[in-house]
């Protein structure tokens, strides 16, 4: 095992257009598969992985329980009180948040159907042309303005359900929201209507947010970029020829555009906060299990997330406290202290103990490097205490994670073998090297987990927040004549996983925020993570940022109040 830091750029096939496709058939065939396979399980570290002698007992469920029952007395979160803190704070944000919302719905200046006529005319308009957005998969005008006019009558009667009452907020198609279909990004999935919102969508829906539709998503989330050949590329609004990261880019896209201050992400791999930091917003990756995952698409079971994607730490916390909690058709939910935001916009950072493995930290663009490094210095002044640490086996957790999340997406994607061919060159590639992982594989990422968690618990000993760049990289481009055939580019897939994988196979909380722009005016971004269950202190961190970071609006950006 690795003691030193050893996390290496890769160098592995890039493919786009038909010789991803020719590459996809090769790996279809199974007289060729080996020969191919067996390079790129060496290239990915797998046979590495295999080579380890570890006797750890598996972890196969990152549940904190012991850490839960610690913190049974922590302040619940006051949703009245936080309501009346957003409301309070001055609207300085360039991008519309909920408070803003609210605010003009009660001077008069829109009402919730104006807002969703313009949001429906928006997301049309964003769509024309040669390069689309296609932040959206599916609206329903019809449902869409039958909640806003329930959300109006409310407001008109001085009853609203709650600061979210009338905002927009779309939804990530991999969870379940009724009249649609949930496809997860493929033409075959979510042919029939889901019968019930999944729990985040309910939650939300009894808070009378006002929900814009499915968010387009890379197909079955199983990749970090913009593509999907059924219901096409997500661009960045930050710049038309980039891709928004993924697998939530359409939720990110939604919110960077303008449509929408909140958008709900799903996160394996890094699928909420790769595309909060390369759209410039804040994406909160709750502690596993904060958040009921019922009504989610199962594609991987041990790491996934639900949470939000918004234009402010405010909103993100708003967000946060409206859908995480207790959920008995989650039996992973149930053993949580209570929801708390204690302390979440305290920008006094006198306390914190802030924590950065520089070899890890200084493993990113330079721009990004800068960016985080100015941003550390600024805490610092806050009040809070620099300190260097160290994380080992750092590209054991990459392989780990990679195996685990793989291996269960290929399983849960196993019982659609019928539509193998339907699926893109790109999600086959990564399918077929999942279903190349043997069950010894997986049982030794699952020991690798167990270290893992025992590496971050040392660290957590000697520092409350853990510091590090997002993503290795700033938006990349789209490819050249992809818009057909798609691309495969697992060098830069480890890019824009460097900094997240790790908070997936602990299951430890993470949050990215904003911290600058690069010399090309794309956003940077940084990463906290923290102890299990202290979301709260992970807000508080990023609401620091943010009083100390400009903001400004992407190129395109929709008005919708």
């Amino acid at each position: 095992m690795t003691t030193s830091y050893d996390l290496t750029s890769l160098d592995l096939p890039k493919l786009h257009g038909r010789t991803l496709r020719l590459f996809a058939s090769v790996l279809d065939n199974g007289a060729l598969r080996g020969v191919v396979l067996g390079q790129l399980l060496k290239q990915g570290g797998v046979l590495y992985l295999r080579d380890l002698r570890l006797t750890d007992p598996p972890t196969f469920y990152p549940l904190a329980i012991e850490e839960a029952a610690a913190l049974e007395d922590a302040p619940p979160v006051d949703l009245a009180a936080l309501e009346e803190q957003l409301t309070a704070a001055p609207d300085s944000d360039p991008m519309p948040t909920a408070a803003g919302y609210a605010r003009a719905y009660r001077e008069g200046t829109a009402n919730p159907e104006t807002v969703a006529e313009a949001v429906l005319a928006a997301i049309a308009d964003s769509d024309d042309g040669p390069r689309p957005l296609r932040a959206f998969r599916a609206t329903n005008r019809d449902d869409l303005l039958t909640q806003a006019r329930a959300s109006a009558e409310r407001l008109r009667a001085g009853r609203p359900l709650s600061l979210l009452d009338g905002v927009p907020v779309a939804v990530k198609d991999e969870v379940d929201q009724v009249p649609y279909g949930t496809t997860v990004g493929t033409s075959f999935m979510g042919q029939a209507p889901a019968t019930e919102d999944a729990t985040v969508v309910a939650r939300l829906r009894a808070a009378g947010a006002l929900l814009i539709g499915k968010a387009n998503m890379h197909e079955i989330g199983i990749n970090p970029d913009g593509f999907n050949e059924h219901y096409g590329i997500i661009r960045n609004p930050w710049d038309l020829d980039r891709h928004a990261g993924g697998s939530s880019n359409g939720s990110a896209a939604a919110v960077a555009a303008g449509f929408c201050p909140i958008a709900i992400g799903a996160d394996g791999g890094g699928s909420i906060r790769i595309p909060a930091a390369l759209t410039g917003l804040v994406g909160l990756k709750a502690t596993f299990g904060r958040v009921s995952e019922h009504g989610a698409s199962p594609l991987t079971w041990s790491m996934g997330h639900l949470g939000p994607i918004a234009a402010s730490v405010g909103d993100a916390a708003l967000t946060y406290a409206v859908i995480a909690g207790p959920d008995a058709r989650d039996p992973n939910s149930l053993h949580q202290p209570p929801v708390s935001l204690d302390g979440w916009n305290n920008a006094d950072l006198r306390g914190v103990r802030l924590g950065v493995y520089r070899s890890w930290f200084e493993h990113a663009e330079a721009d990004i490097v800068r960016d985080c490094e100015a941003m550390t210095q600024r805490l610092v002044e806050m009040g809070a205490t620099l300190h260097e640490i160290e994380l080992p086996e750092l590209e054991e957790m990459r392989v780990a994670q990679a195996v685990t999340i793989l291996a269960e997406m290929a399983a849960n994607m196993a019982l659609h073998a019928a539509h193998w061919s339907e699926l893109s060159p790109s999600t086959r590639v990564n399918l077929t090297l999942g279903k190349a992982t043997t069950s010894a594989d997986y049982l030794q990422a699952q020991r690798v987990r167990t270290r893992a968690l025992a590496h971050f618990r040392r660290a957590f000993q000697q520092v409350d927040v853990i510091l590090s760049p997002a993503t290795a990289v700033v938006a990349p481009t789209i490819p050249a004549n992809c818009e057909k055939d798609g691309w495969s580019d697992l060098s830069v897939v480890t890019e824009l996983m460097r900094f997240a994988m790790p908070g997936n196979l602990t299951g430890l909380p993470a949050i990215a925020f904003p911290v600058g722009h690069d010399v090309a005016g794309l956003p940077t971004s940084m990463q906290a993570m923290a102890r299990p269950w202290e979301e709260a202190l992970l807000l508080r961190v990023a609401f620091a940022a943010e009083q100390a970071t400009p903001r400004r609006r992407p190129p395109l950006f929709h008005e919708i109040l």
